[in-house]
């Protein structure tokens, strides 16, 4: 199953706001064995939310969507997710029994509103302050706040995932090669044997070039299981040093 990331908000896209969802659900999914397969950026625009979620869930892909689902004007969320699912919106019982316990006697239609949810879905519960996210579909739709929506995502993934997990957690290792022959065209070959003989690796090259367009050097290494990691590692250490190029590793 691929994992993908949704994150919604016009502060987000006008840099008013830096974006610190990415970074932690790669993290969370890392410490797990997994992997981000891809991520996708959305401003506050309801049509173009309902059809991101509408080709996610035809792929099958587990999708966490962050941003959106409050209840004020700029909030499309909970509207594109029904308008994908072709449902109405409802106030989910689950949700209305949490958001009464968060606020009481305080209770009101504008705060029950936070529970009105596309029917036929179920809710992701909040720690931080009961106020749920809801899910359907392997799609997992959480507040903006990091500090509610995260905790709320690693629930889901233990939750949902625990069988996926791998019983490590990857690993990543590089070198930094220099030299005349260090040019991703010269390697190709060493890059596709790598490829052949670890292909539960994930290989990957990065050249790094100066101001001035030279070439500075070339980041090559693998990710994965940490004992293939090292086994990739050797030999490409072994065909860099054949070659004579001059390496190092990547701190």
């Amino acid at each position: 199953m691929n994992f993908g990331a949704i994150i919604v908000g016009d502060e987000i896209l006008s840099g008013k706001r830096v974006d610190r969802h990415f970074a932690r659900i790669a993290e969370l999914l890392a410490a797990r064995g997994l992997r981000l397969a891809w991520v996708t950026y959305l401003g506050d625009h309801r049509s173009h939310i309902a059809a991101t979620v509408r080709r996610s869930m035809v792929a099958g892909d587990a999708v966490f969507c962050f941003g959106g689902i409050g209840n004020t004007p700029d909030d499309h969320t909970r509207q594109a997710v029904a308008e994908a699912l072709d449902v109405d919106l409802v106030l989910h019982p689950e949700a209305e029994r949490e958001i009464r316990a968060r606020f009481g006697d305080e209770t009101n239609d504008v705060r029950l509103l936070l529970g009105t949810f596309p029917r036929g879905v179920d809710i992701v519960p909040n720690p931080f302050n009961r106020i749920p996210g809801f899910s359907v579909r392997d799609h997992y739709f959480l507040p903006g706040f990091p500090q509610m929506a995260h905790p709320m995502a690693e629930w889901a993934l233990d939750t949902f995932y625990a069988p996926l997990f791998h019983p490590y957690a990857t690993v990543e290792k590089a070198f930094l090669l220099t030299g005349e022959n260090c040019y991703e065209s010269a390697l190709l070959d060493l890059m596709e044997r790598i490829v052949a003989d670890f292909p539960a690796l994930r290989l990957f090259s990065l050249p790094s070039v100066g101001n001035d367009g030279r070439r500075i050097h070339l980041e090559l290494g693998v990710e994965g299981d940490p004992v293939q990691v090292d086994r990739a590692m050797t030999a490409i250490r072994q065909e860099v040093e054949r070659r004579n190029i001059a390496w190092r590793w990547r701190t």
